[in-house]
């Protein structure tokens, strides 16, 4: 249990502090004073100044904070006799260079979930969607499909993993899907209805699937584009779910669930050496950095997208939303949040304490 902390700790001050520093770099770019950038939540535990920016370490290993000048209209210094106030505001930059420095934290994810792709697709390669075998009495079998066909496109959206195709029939609920493969070189199109089974409760095709190749020079970053793409549609479709209702709050994990998560995958891959568990951690860590990129570009209060939806509203208005109403608005979502927090931490423990 110690090593699932000290990795957990490890993954998410490695992916918190990627975002941040995006907000960060970007801040300073465009002349936005920068007062605290911090890692973690609750007491600190370590803190210095250097320069303008107080650094803070806190006690919780989860979430982060840069501070900027004027932001919410704390102030390092009071307003001179003039009644100026301290230089580089946030709210005195221009407002595509606030919409630069908010969107940066999500983006800087994104990023890191590519490079870190890059080291898990240099050295474990890549799995395209190549059949290996047909399930006799399944769809994909009296559809036509053949051992050794590539499939290039489900309803439309190319395919370019293992993954997808595997994403793309869990999630069908039934319904039909329109297939297209590749075979000797020629495209084929098919339509194949998912088959339900009882025992695993979700849908499938009727085929195994997968074929790696390894990946070196431009085909090594191709593929860790591939691979950035396809968590980040994993996590788009999911939050659709969400909202139309087909999966549900309980579905949601927090600090704890993703704790649980990391114990069991290093016990599953711990026979396996240590090589394949580091390998296995940094690819959790590319899933948790894309999902943190995407939740915080949603346009709600306290996140980074709600702060962007204001700024497209003055963009549109041609002036800033009053700080006040906005300022009561992220409160709002902030306390929402912290509610939201609490409730997928006690779904979290219920779990733990069921199994």
């Amino acid at each position: 249990m110690v090593v699932t902390i000290i990795v957990f700790v490890l993954i998410f001050g490695v992916v918190v502090i990627s975002h941040e520093l995006g907000h960060f770099l970007i801040a300073k770019m465009n002349g936005i004073k920068v007062l605290q950038f911090s890692i973690g939540m609750g007491p600190d535990i370590i803190k210095f100044t250097k320069g303008e920016t107080k650094y803070v370490l806190k006690l919780l290993p989860i979430g982060g904070a840069c501070m900027f000048e004027g932001e919410d209209g704390i102030y390092s210094t009071d307003a001179n006799d003039d009644g100026q106030k301290p230089e580089g505001a946030f709210n005195d930059a221009n407002v595509w260079s606030r919409i630069a420095t908010v969107f940066a934290g999500p983006f800087f994810n994104i990023i890191l979930a590519f490079l870190l792709s890059l080291i898990v697709v240099g050295f474990s390669g890549e799995v395209i969607p190549t059949i290996n075998t047909l399930t006799e009495g399944y769809p994909a079998e009296a559809a036509g499909l053949r051992e050794g066909d590539i499939i290039t496109k489900i309803d439309g959206d190319r395919i370019y993993l293992q993954g997808e195709v595997t994403l793309a029939s869990a999630l069908s609920g039934g319904e039909p899907m329109e297939i297209e493969y590749k075979r000797d070189g020629q495209k084929y199109t098919t339509v194949i209805t998912p088959k339900f089974s009882e025992q695993d409760n979700r849908y499938y095709l009727g085929f195994t699937i997968g074929e790696t190749i390894q990946c070196k020079g431009l085909n090594l970053i191709k593929y860790s584009a591939y691979e950035v793409r396809y968590w980040l549609k994993a996590t788009v479709k999911s939050l659709v779910m969400l909202v139309q209702g087909k999966l549900s709050a309980n579905d949601l994990s927090g600090p704890v669930g993703i704790a649980t998560m990391i114990d069991e995958t290093i016990e599953v891959t711990k026979p396996y050496g240590l090589p394949t568990v580091v390998l296995n951690m940094i690819n959790f860590a590319v899933l948790l950095s894309v999902n943190l990129g995407v939740m915080n570009l949603l346009p709600l209060p306290a996140l980074d997208g709600g702060r962007l939806l204001f700024m497209l509203i003055e963009v549109v208005r041609g002036k800033p939303v009053p700080p006040d109403k906005e300022g009561m608005v992220h409160f709002i979502g902030f306390v929402a949040l912290m509610i939201l927090m609490v409730f997928v931490l006690y779904n979290d423990i219920a779990r733990i304490l069921v199994h």
